[in-house]
């Protein structure tokens, strides 16, 4: 364990955090930059003391209970979460669940696609980022809940379109299959988690076609290269889809494209300059 190092760090990450971003009043006289000793503490579930004694570097080793909530309140990146680990002395084990942090390069990926519509979703399926043209082809996601985000509970518990579920894209039923079995393998790699977990038990509930796709145990999924979503304003929209994995975070790029001069390509066109203001229809 490297007290100093730990002390260091864990004041330099403090002093980046504003009372606002973890849903703390600021207050009248704040004199230190971020937040307060006992404010992290609050955060973290532990007392002011060890706290303190930590930022001073004479306090013991902390367990991982401690430093899972540290992680938590100082709201570190899974590189800072390994870090913080290592300088306590307790390497790091799996992460407890799926990453949800979207690399900046990847984020500028995205609008550099123009002519693509294209979005990143976790190891569950849940879209956490997207460009213009990926809310204009599918849905606008930044009026969805998290929950709502998810597309393996859209795809086997949420709204149809004329009969069709999940956008009334053409691949819906292989789609649902390779979906319940990419969630049995992130059920495998993330155990512990609650979210997963509860995800897991939703579907087997609410969704006997899951529940039987589940009890069947596969794992290997075909890759689908080309779909056709119908769409509420333009009608069908046939696409190229590529997916590009990011392994160190466990998610994946999915990326739409149309072949050049295709119909598709004048529909994607037209797609840009509607984007989401009339896409009000129930998808």
């Amino acid at each position: 364990m490297d007290r100093r190092e730990l002390a260091d760090f864990l004041r330099s990450r403090r002093e980046r955090i504003t009372p606002s971003d973890v849903g703390l009043p600021a207050g009248p006289r704040r004199r230190t930059p971020g937040l307060r000793r006992e404010e992290v503490a609050q955060l973290a579930f532990i007392s002011t003391e060890y706290y303190t004694r930590l930022e001073q570097a004479r306090g013991p080793r902390p367990s991982r209970e401690v430093l899972s909530g540290l992680t938590r309140a100082l709201r570190l990146s899974d590189a800072e979460r390994d870090h913080l680990h290592h300088l306590a002395g307790a390497p790091p084990g799996p992460p407890a669940g799926p990453s949800r942090e979207v690399r900046q390069s990847i984020l500028d990926l995205l609008h550099r696609l123009p002519q693509a519509a294209a979005i990143v979703t976790s190891a569950t399926w849940e879209v956490l980022a997207w460009n213009e043209l990926a809310a204009a082809l599918m849905e606008d996601f930044s009026a969805l809940s998290r929950r709502d985000r998810n597309l393996v509970r859209r795809t086997f518990l949420g709204p149809r379109l004329h009969g069709r579920r999940l956008y009334g894209v053409s691949d819906a039923d292989t789609f649902a299959r390779s979906a319940a079995q990419d969630l049995r393998a992130a059920a495998a790699r993330y155990p512990d988690d609650p979210e997963v977990n509860e995800l897991v038990a939703e579907l087997r509930a609410g969704s006997p076609e899951f529940d039987r796709l589940w009890a069947s145990h596969d794992v290997t999924a075909e890759p689908t290269l080309c779909k056709t979503f119908e769409h509420p304003l333009v009608g069908p929209i046939a696409v190229n889809c590529d997916v590009l994995d990011i392994t160190d975070r466990d998610q994946r790029v999915v990326i739409y494209t149309a072949s050049p001069g295709s119909p598709t390509e004048q529909a994607l066109q037209l797609l840009s300059v509607i984007g989401t203001q009339r896409m009000d229809a129930t998808p």
